[in-house]
């Protein structure tokens, strides 16, 4: 199950690759804000991507999900605090986001089998 993980990260970064060789000022500088709004500032690293983790979810984005999922888990966020923050975004979100939620649910795990 861990190719899972491998398959994601490297479909996104050839993808990426791609998308920035097209030498798109605006889409250069949408993935250089993205980058540059996870950084530590007022909020910790940590704090931004459980919000990013939160916000993703509750857009039902399984992309988004999946790297902030992977972010979290660099980070040393614990699973306790990875379940909470996916327990707010069902809240916030609604039923409709449960699919979603199953699908973060097992990339978490095989992201905890990885390691």
């Amino acid at each position: 199950m861990s190719d899972k993980v491998d398959e994601f990260n490297s479909y996104r970064s050839k993808m990426n690759k791609k998308i920035l060789n097209e030498n798109s000022k605006v889409l250069k500088r949408i993935f250089n804000l993205d980058s540059n709004a996870f950084k530590a500032g007022a909020l910790d690293g940590k704090t931004k991507e459980l919000l990013g983790l939160v916000a993703s979810t509750v857009l039902r984005c399984d992309d988004c999900i999946q790297y902030h999922l992977e972010q979290c888990f660099k980070e040393k966020i614990t699973r306790t605090e990875v379940m909470e923050s996916l327990e707010i975004a069902t809240l916030v979100g609604g039923t409709i986001v449960i699919p979603h939620l199953r699908r973060a649910f097992e990339y978490w795990e095989v992201l905890e089998e990885k390691k």
